[in-house]
């Protein structure tokens, strides 16, 4: 595999596609091969199980599933785009940006376990994905960290007041609270580059945000 793997990572309202789509057009101006991909892929089959998890198919807290068998539902879909397609673009060599990865298992499923587990899941996934799966493992992933406070409110303006719309993990302040510790303990653990979003309960401006992403690219 001779392609470059760039993950935005980060909780819900992060503004992760929005810096996927900026990353990219900037990429492309100056004459890269690129593309975006986004996780899950909800247009295929293959996230099936990822929406009746999401649901509450299963459960309507998160810990009913528990991460092992979670991983694996996020991790097919991720198989299954892999050889569907943009396989063949990473493996001739092109630039790939994905909003979200397998580092959103890391994150959302680690705060399903205790935080002594944490690493023994942690060489389980990587394994598993990148090695037994044989996705490949990224180059660089962002982690936009963004204040807790704020968070909640783009969550709530994105859903416009209407908390039934939230999946079983945007519903759940205390699993968003187990999960923004283990995005930091992942971020700290495996080199992630944590770009901090919110300063003083307001978001930083997205084009401030995009120059200090695409610097760090452009570096790397």
């Amino acid at each position: 595999m001779s392609g470059t793997l760039i993950v935005i990572e980060g909780l819900d309202g992060s503004g992760k596609a929005t810096q996927a789509k900026l990353l990219y057009a900037s990429l492309l101006s100056r004459g890269k091969e690129v593309r975006t991909v986004s996780f899950p892929n909800y247009e295929s089959d293959s996230s099936a199980l990822i929406k009746m998890y999401l649901s509450g198919a299963f459960g309507s807290d998160p810990g009913d599933v528990n991460a092992y068998a979670a991983s694996s539902f996020f991790a097919v879909d991720r198989y299954a785009s892999f050889k569907k397609d943009w396989g063949g673009f990473y493996q001739a060599g092109g630039i790939l940006i994905a909003d979200r990865y397998t580092t959103s298992n890391a994150i959302h499923q680690c705060s399903k376990l205790p935080e002594e587990q944490w690493d023994g899941y942690l060489n389980w996934l990587f394994d598993f994905e990148y090695r037994l799966l044989g996705i490949p493992a990224p180059d660089l992933v962002f982690y936009l960290k963004v204040e807790p406070e704020v968070s909640q409110k783009l969550m709530t303006g994105r859903y416009h007041g209407d908390e039934s719309r939230k999946d079983i993990h945007e519903s759940n302040l205390a699993y968003l609270q187990q999960s923004r510790r283990a995005a930091e303990y992942c971020a700290n653990r495996l080199g992630w580059k944590t770009i901090l979003c919110s300063r003083e309960g307001e978001m930083r401006g997205i084009e401030e945000i995009h120059d200090e992403i695409l610097s760090a690219v452009l570096e790397r």
